[in-house]
């Protein structure tokens, strides 16, 4: 392996600079290298090449080879939206997708005043495959999917509630808006939705890492909320008439809490607490995930 500052690098430079002693042409530039004293001179001179040649080619690759989604999506969209990249949801229930979107100006502009409306499209957002691919209008004109989008488009809020949920609904959306002229597609910020048959099971966390007797510690039971509509009932062992309590995150999406309070002792060394969410689907079969943790709470 090649080395700054001494050793095979360095040796090359040398050997290089010596085979040019009277002129080299590198980079459209000439070096005279003829005299001895001139040799380090030299060597700095063809490194300071060598490192614009670098420099030259890696600008090459950041432009002609582009990340994964900038290099997928139609670069000259006007229409971005702002929502979580990945979601899951559980078949037989609900997902609240938290979405807003920025219409920038093209040869039309966004018009607050006149009627907006939204489309989902699925798979792929070409637009030769928009008329099979939309699975949801807002104008009333495609119904294919359960969505109803709860936002505001007028404010630019496409919050969409997807319900009854099945495993054939994982798949890629795409969000569309008609607004009068202006007609654009989010292609670069795609949704991915993914619908599974099994709950998650529920995290614990205690507020202190080492636990000691006499030590106040709040401990949480949360569960992710893609269906805040219909959200999980937590239960656990640590007070069995606790009443949870569903909040939203700042991304916009839920999760339900249990949370305790409690003043540790030595009975709770080894005390297992155990936590379920049960969440309820269509059908009335619902579905129930568990977790549980050991406390270890040692002597002052």
């Amino acid at each position: 392996m090649s080395r700054v500052g001494g050793g095979p690098l360095k040796t090359s430079l040398k050997s290089m600079c010596l085979l040019v002693l009277t002129s080299q042409r590198l980079n459209r530039e000439v070096f005279h290298c003829s005299a001895a004293d001139q040799l380090k001179s030299c060597e700095r001179t063809v490194m300071a090449a060598l490192c614009v040649n670098l420099l030259t080619v890696n600008m090459f690759l950041s432009v002609f080879f582009l990340p994964g989604d900038l290099a997928d999506c139609d670069t000259d969209s006007h229409l971005f939206i702002t929502a979580p990249k990945k979601m899951e949801a559980l078949s037989g229930s609900c997902l609240h997708i938290p979405c807003t979107f920025t219409a920038e100006p093209g040869e039309e502009e966004f018009d607050s005043t006149r009627p907006t409306f939204g489309v989902w499209i699925k798979t792929d957002y070409g637009f030769d495959y928009i008329k099979n691919n939309a699975v949801f209008n807002s104008s009333g004109t495609v119904n294919k999917y359960p969505m109803n989008i709860t936002g505001n488009l007028s404010q630019k809020n496409c919050s969409t509630l997807f319900s009854n949920l099945t495993t054939s609904h994982t798949d890629t959306y795409f969000f569309r808006v008609y607004n009068g002229p202006y007609i654009s597609t989010a292609s670069c910020d795609h949704l991915q939705i993914t619908v599974k048959d099994s709950p998650w099971s529920p995290s614990i966390h205690i507020s202190a890492g080492d636990l000691k007797e006499k030590q106040s510690v709040s401990i949480t039971c949360s569960a992710l909320t893609p269906c805040p509509h219909s959200p999980p009932q937590l239960t656990w062992n640590l007070h069995p008439d606790s009443h949870s309590e569903t909040e939203e995150n700042t991304d916009g999406t839920f999760t339900t809490k249990l949370q305790q309070t409690i003043t540790l002792s030595h009975t709770h060394d080894g005390y297992n607490i155990s936590c379920s969410a049960t969440y309820p689907v269509n059908g009335g079969r619902n579905k129930t995930a568990e977790t549980q943790q050991t406390l270890n709470v040692s002597c002052k």
